[in-house]
């Protein structure tokens, strides 16, 4: 695929294609926020081999930062952790340590599989991110798609993070277009990833809101046709009803893929996703609200 034809399909994800399969060529004609390095390379935080993670930080960068777990999308089925660099590069330039972990996918696994993975890959970054810059105590999660829905039920449901050695070590979260409240199943791929669990309701984000939740972001586009805008709407009502800190930003005209490529350096002036993400993060995790 030639540069000029990929920027043109990344261009029309923008106004709302929902192919996740246009971002992994994305690296390669997207240029790179200066001066980051992948500081950790596929380390292993269990024993599957979908069990890697890698690390991004600035070169220069000293003492200890603030720390972002990004997960991906994907629908639960698909996905890897390279093609995700741009965003671990555009956070990791704005003063962020960024890991990025692969995740078991369905059908290798069903749900709560991966939330378990997501909840080990917190507990590796708690005990080891101190050695590549970055600041045990201060570590948000986020998510795109899937890997919304992964970090917020991580976020919110307490029995994930405890069994994993982990309890209280999310301080923020971020989700971007994620599904929080999509009962019944209806989709090919939830139904894959979630048909089988005993309790469905234990699926849902929105079902474990609590007014000690950690400060909550979520962003969407009013024109994502995948992920429907109302599970945002409806996790921040719940969220704001319990009394639990919860902040919301919708962009106009901005679809499922949009709102993830507004990350990425050539599409910023799109929609100011990035500066939205990192304002919050850096008030939350550097104490100042």
């Amino acid at each position: 695929m030639t540069r000029r034809s990929l920027l043109a399909l990344t261009a029309a994800a923008l106004a709302g294609c929902s192919r996740l399969g246009a971002l992994n060529g994305l690296n390669a004609v997207t240029p790179g926020d200066g001066g980051v390095v992948r500081r950790v390379d596929g380390a292993a935080y269990g024993a599957d081999p979908r069990q890697r993670l890698d690390v991004y930080a600035l070169a220069g960068a000293t003492g200890r930062l603030p720390v972002v777990v990004f997960f991906y999308g994907g629908g639960w089925d698909s996905g890897y952790r390279g093609g995700y660099a741009f965003v671990a590069r555009a956070l990791a330039a704005r003063g962020f340590v960024v890991v990025v972990p692969d995740y078991r996918l369905v059908p290798q696994v069903r749900f709560p599989a991966f939330v378990e993975d997501a909840a080990a890959a917190v507990r590796w970054t708690a005990d080891h991110i101190a050695e590549w810059g970055g600041d045990p105590a201060r570590i948000a999660v986020a998510g795109h798609s899937a890997g919304a829905h992964i970090a917020l039920l991580l976020t919110l449901d307490r029995h994930y993070l405890a069994p994993a050695g982990a309890a209280g070590a999310i301080k923020a979260a971020v989700g971007l277009a994620g599904p929080y409240d999509f009962l019944p199943l209806d989709q090919p791929q939830a139904i894959a990833a979630f048909g089988q669990a005993r309790d469905l309701s234990a699926t849902q984000p929105i079902h474990f809101v609590r007014a000690d939740a950690p400060p909550v972001l979520l962003l969407t586009g009013d024109a994502d046709d995948v992920v429907r805008p109302r599970n945002t709407t409806a996790l921040a009502d719940a969220l704001r009803k319990a009394g639990a800190p919860v902040e919301v930003a919708m962009y106009e005209r901005l679809g499922h893929i949009g709102i993830l490529l507004a990350l990425s350096k050539p599409f910023r002036g799109k929609a100011d996703v990035l500066a939205t993400m990192t304002g919050f993060l850096q008030q939350r995790l550097n104490g100042r609200g």
